[in-house]
């Protein structure tokens, strides 16, 4: 497993490389000190998992964020932040980010996260995940994957294709449909969980226990 933290505080990316030994013995991490470093190493290999601070010197925030789902798309990021305000947070799923964890959180709850999120699941603060509205009642298939009653199978991978936080364009092409098809399918898909946009249907996805 490859992990990438993006901090600018050499002792969290010393910290970071120790506490992640337990996510898997074998893991191997490289970290960045910027954004542009980030881009450099993603541009070079593949990883399973970027791990973001927000706040760094350069490129920053949120446009950092934006600049590593573009170059990587299909890896999973997670942010670290000092700060847990839900406009934050949900700024930061709106852009595809499958995680947020806030700095505060013990090491204990830092390493659940970044399990759920490797499984394929989304991490919210619990604070945040507590003011999302109710979520719909869902059942258990054949193989005891989570189904979203009124949903077809179809529909179930574009809500897990958004839950990656991948835009419509690459949802058709691994689904091998039209963008078309799936703006359909996404409007019935936030239609049956009760939700207005993509943020909000990851969050319902989040308290469901959904993964992608």
């Amino acid at each position: 497993m490859y992990i990438l933290v993006v901090d600018d505080h050499a002792l969290l990316r010393g910290g970071m490389r120790f506490l992640l030994r337990s996510l898997d013995p074998g893991l191997q991490m490289d970290d960045a000190a910027d954004c542009a470093q980030a881009l450099e190493r993603v541009a070079a290999r593949s990883y399973d998992l970027l791990l973001l601070d927000l706040k760094m010197p350069g490129l920053n925030g949120l446009e950092a964020l934006d600049a590593l789902r573009e170059a990587a798309p299909a890896t999973p990021l997670v942010v670290l932040s000092g700060e847990d305000d839900p406009g934050v947070v949900r700024a930061a799923i709106e852009r595809g980010a499958m995680g947020f964890i806030p700095k505060s959180s013990t090491p204990e709850v830092l390493v659940q996260a970044l399990r759920l999120v490797l499984a394929h699941g989304v991490y919210l603060p619990p604070a945040v995940l507590g003011s999302a509205r109710a979520a719909p009642a869902t059942s258990l298939g054949a193989s005891g994957e989570v189904l979203l009653p009124g949903l077809t199978l179809r529909q179930m991978d574009v809500l897990r294709c958004v839950i990656r936080g991948l835009p419509n364009k690459i949802i058709a092409r691994e689904l091998d449909v039209s963008e078309g098809t799936v703006k359909a399918h996404l409007t019935l898909v936030l239609r049956t969980l009760g939700v207005h946009n993509r943020t909000e249907a990851v969050y319902a996805a989040a308290k469901l226990g959904l993964r992608a």
